[in-house]
Parts: C-alpha cells; structure tokens; sequence
C-alpha cells in the first residue's frame, strides 16, 4: 500500500511539473500582438505574420470563438494572414467539449503563430479556460509561438479580463459615466500576461473612466488601454513596442495612495500614474513609467 501512494505521488508530481500554468514564473520565449479593435494595419500584421516565420514559412492559426459569426470571421482572417504571406492558415472554433481532443491539440501544437478573433472574450474563457487546449496555448507562448489577437482576442490576454458589463448600473445607454467601486465586472482571462490588465477599444470608445476602476480593484496591477488600429508587441524581455496609428494609454496605481470609495461607492485616490505612449515608442510592462530600448 505504502509503495502504490509513492508511485502515485510521483505521477501526480510529474504531471503537474508537464503542465504549463498560467502562472508560470519563467521568461517566455514567444511574442504577443495584442491588437486594440479596428482596423488591422499593415505594419502590425505583417510583423505579426514575421514573428511566425515570415511568408513561405508561418503556421498559424486563427481561434474565431469570440466571433458571433465564428466560421465567417475565422475563413476572412486566415484568408488575410494567407495574403500576407503565410504558408498556412487554417480556422478553428473549438467548443468546450472538443478542448482535450488530441488531434486538435497537436495542430494546435505544429503552429508557429496563434490569432485570436474579435467578438466577446467571454465566449473564448467559456470554450477553453483551464482546459488542455488553453494549457498548450500557453505551453507554445512559452516555447516561443506568436500569439495575437485583437478586440476581444486582446482581452483575452491578461488574467484579470474585462468582461465588458457593469456589475451597479444596467442602463446600457449610458455606460462606464461613473467611477464606482464594485461596478466594473472581470473574470480569469487566458493569462498570457499576469502582471498587467489589458483593455481595448481604448480612446476611441472612451474607456478611461472604466479601466481607472479597475485599476483601482487592483493596484498591484498596472493597466494598459490599446486604441483601435493600434497594438502593442510583447517582447520576451518584457519590453512593449507600440504599433499602428493610436495611443496606449497606461494606469499605474501601485503608488497611488488613499485609495477608498466614498458613501455613494465613489472612488477617491491620488498618485495614480498616467502615461500616454505613441507608435514608434516602447515601455516596460512591469515598470510603464521607464522607456525600453529605443525600437530598431
């Protein structure tokens, strides 16, 4: 009895030691495109479609759940990446009882590039969050796989993932107008980035009164507001360079000081660090307020 605990011991450690966690404190090899809606450019998909292995040579494919429309929206977007150079591009709409399937899983594990559709996030962590599928995903980011998206695909890519709903107003005509603790929902992501939160559609739909909450529910975290037809590229130094033709916006309030809500759930706060980044101009996802190496 004593050597069957041992031996299962053992192989329970040795699976959790093969399976790649979201948490996973290692340097990863791969890049992230996290693209803010819009717009595609041409200069963030053909890096993207670089970073892959270049025209002749990338393998991607192209995740559509997020997609209302999953087969359309998965057929256009690996027809643009074919246009683009890709030697392949093929679409997928993996279900949640289809994400342990191995033959999915080692497609999936022979692509040099994920991308990940617009639509809502929500219906991409319903179909895959800790699943085997979203374990490779991760696995491949870490062994070096490009991985993007854009709109809800960029969501998708922190822990803390905007769901897009306010949790105290229902009146969707008049959206994210207050500064409420408690109002703002998020949920798991797929966590490709643990130490910051992502937002999108960021200038152009007016977001910052939004993500200031956020930011505010978690000061440990700064957060990071990608415009339409804009992008930021992680490099595995943990450097961001931003793309295309809009801003980045920055919240940083792990300085900020009184931090509280008032009688009415408004929030106060001071020190809360904003920084406005341009295409062209790289930062440092850990440290915003510090400018990476000058882009080459």
């Amino acid at each position: 009895m004593k050597n069957t605990v041992l031996v299962l011991l053992a192989v329970c450690a040795a699976l959790a030691s093969a399976s790649p966690r979201a948490d996973d404190s290692r340097s990863p090899k791969g890049h992230l495109v996290i693209i803010g809606g819009g717009e595609r450019t041409d200069d963030i998909m053909n890096r993207f479609v670089a970073l892959a292995g270049g025209p002749g040579k990338a393998h991607i494919i192209v995740l559509s759940m997020a997609s209302s429309t999953p087969d359309t929206t998965g057929m256009e977007q690996a027809a643009e990446l074919i246009s683009r150079g890709a030697a392949s591009a093929e679409w997928m709409d993996i279900k949640r009882e289809q994400a342990a399937d191995p033959a999915i899983l080692e497609k999936l594990d022979k692509a040099t590039g994920i991308f990940f559709s617009g639509g809502d996030q929500v219906r991409v962590t319903r179909a895959i969050l800790g699943t085997p599928v979203h374990h490779k995903l991760l696995d491949m980011y870490q062994r070096g796989a490009v991985i993007g998206g854009t709109s809800a695909g960029a969501a998708i890519m922190s822990r803390v993932m905007l769901t897009g709903e306010e949790l105290i107003n229902r009146d969707s005509t008049e959206m994210f107008t207050s500064m409420r603790k408690g109002n703002v929902e998020t949920i798991e992501g797929l966590g490709f980035l643990t130490k910051v939160i992502i937002d999108q559609h960021f200038v152009k739909r007016k977001r910052l009164n939004r993500l200031i909450c956020v930011v505010l529910e978690h000061p440990e975290l700064p957060a990071i507001g990608i415009d339409e037809s804009t992008a930021i590229l992680v490099n595995p130094d943990g450097t961001a360079e931003v793309m295309g033709q809009g801003t980045v916006v920055v919240l940083d309030a792990r300085a900020a000081r009184d931090i509280h809500p008032d009688m009415h759930g408004n929030f106060s706060a001071r020190g809360i660090l904003m920084r406005l980044v341009a295409p062209g101009e790289t930062f440092r996802l850990e440290h915003p307020e510090e400018s990476g190496p000058p882009r080459r």
